[in-house]
């Protein structure tokens, strides 16, 4: 009876089971990824000397968004003139700093920003930080820091 020889080594390396975990991953972050987002999304004004405001980002910040049809939203929840106030005000209850956020479209009517403004300093809004991109020349449209305070 003859002895079977083992077949050779195989030198090649088996990337199957790694494309199929990274495509998993892509997956995964090509859905979470819109969710990290805060707020709504507006096409913000473009200034040239943002102030860096990385408050904004944090999880608890108060964060107001004036779109272009000036419609109000308080983090993700649409607002009228009148509930925005006091929504406001419960928010900053128990806090030290009476510091929100207001970032409106490059589009929406100024009157309606004003109006955001006067209602969010009725609710006792200490400071009011106006959210910005940075206007780059280099790249234009690129995006860039938050900017203005109040």
């Amino acid at each position: 009876m003859k002895k079977k020889k083992a077949p050779p080594p195989v030198a090649d390396i088996n990337v199957t089971p790694m494309v199929d975990v990274m495509l998993v991953m892509l997956i995964i972050f090509m859905v979470i990824t819109p969710m990290l987002s805060k707020g709504i999304s507006v096409d913000m004004v473009k200034t040239k000397n943002p102030i860096a405001m990385q408050d904004a980002d944090k999880e608890d910040a108060i964060l107001v968004a004036v779109t272009r049809d000036g419609k109000v939203y308080l983090g993700t929840t649409q607002m009228t003139a009148d509930t925005l106030p006091g929504k406001v005000k419960d928010l900053l209850t128990n806090r030290l700093s009476k510091m929100c956020y207001l970032k409106s479209d490059l589009r929406a009517r100024y009157e309606r920003v004003v109006e955001v403004v006067d209602n969010l300093r009725a609710a006792g809004v200490d400071q009011l930080g106006l959210l910005t991109e940075s206007l780059d020349k280099k790249i234009p449209g690129a995006e860039g820091e938050t900017a203005g305070a109040d």
